[in-house]
């Protein structure tokens, strides 16, 4: 059964898009850039001098380079910027700048529609990356949140994970925010129906806490948003999970005993989670995965293989064509 990224993969392969990878210092994603041009699975766009960086990408057409030392473009990127922060008291000459940061330069790019996507954090930290998608791309319309998602592949089934990896702690409003972006980041990566599970320690009123409470209380916030998204909570995982204790624990439930998208009250429990998967389960974890921004800008884990940006960067191919 092929892997839900070979399946993206061969998505992307029939119409590449333009992905910008801007820490050119890292041979990862020289590596990386060099793989996605030979596989035709994007059209890399690297941030740096063309003289320094095409001897390491010798042979792949579909690679571009963009320079912001001597490129029009950071006229237009340091504009947008500035049209984004002066509320804050951001100036011109800040905002060329900030624009000059490679990291910036590849957001501002995606927002002023030069490139398709980016990815980035091989190098630079969550927070500079989150900054840069915040600053330069903002949030979509249907919501204020910034959160992460990990896609987690099992041999027979994919299952996402949120937030694993940006919000400490969210309120009601946040994680409804959450479990909306996860459900449709779910059907758009694997084609199938949410299924999504709010899970807390309690099931159903099993327990009562003020925690409990929040994760009920986003329950009705989505379910007032998106009526028709099957969600339910609060879960337990085991009642969310499987099917056996699903029916003694909460038997008239759509989602219970069959979730596929787990949101998590906070990021302990999140990042613990997928943590667990992936080394004890021996799940594949693809993330994380930043969502909410009105364009994908995807952020890395500073530990990463030249392979994981290859598949973060297929998976923002495909949010940018949804």
């Amino acid at each position: 059964m092929p892997s839900t990224i070979e399946l993206l993969s061969e998505q992307v392969r029939t119409d590449p898009v333009r992905v910008v990878l801007p820490e050119t210092d890292d041979p990862r994603v020289l590596q990386a850039a060099n793989e996605l041009a030979r596989r035709g699975l994007a059209l890399p766009i690297l941030i740096g001098s063309s003289q320094q960086l095409a001897s390491a990408v010798i042979g792949h057409e579909s690679i571009s380079f963009v320079d912001p030392a001597d490129s029009d473009r950071l006229a237009r990127c340091a504009d947008h910027l500035f049209s984004r922060r002066q509320h804050k008291g951001m100036t011109r000459e800040q905002a060329l700048e900030q624009a000059a940061d490679p990291v910036y330069f590849a957001a501002l790019l995606v927002a002023i529609g030069e490139a398709d996507a980016a990815v980035a954090g091989s190098v630079a930290s969550t927070a500079h990356v989150v900054r840069s998608v915040l600053h330069s791309i903002g949030t979509a319309a249907d919501t204020k949140s910034l959160s992460s998602f990990f896609l987690m592949q099992f041999p027979d089934r994919a299952v996402t994970y949120a937030d694993c990896g940006l919000i400490p702690d969210p309120d009601e409003s946040q994680l409804a925010d959450i479990a909306i972006a996860a459900a449709k980041n779910h059907t758009r990566l694997t084609g199938e129906s949410p299924r999504v599970a709010m899970l807390s320690f309690s099931t159903h009123g099993s327990a009562k806490h003020p925690r409990t409470e929040k994760v009920i209380a986003a329950v009705k916030q989505v379910q007032s948003r998106m009526p028709t998204l099957n969600i339910d909570g609060e879960l337990q995982f085991d009642a969310a999970w499987v099917p056996e204790v699903a029916q003694r624990k909460c038997p008239d439930s759509n989602v219970a005993g069959r979730a596929n998208v787990l949101i998590f009250p906070d990021l302990d429990s999140g990042n613990i989670a997928y943590k667990i998967t992936e080394r004890l389960g021996g799940a594949q974890a693809l993330g994380p995965l930043i969502q909410g921004a009105a364009k994908p800008m995807m952020d890395l884990s500073r530990g990463c293989s030249a392979d994981d940006i290859v598949n973060v960067a297929v998976i923002a191919s495909i949010m940018a064509k949804n």
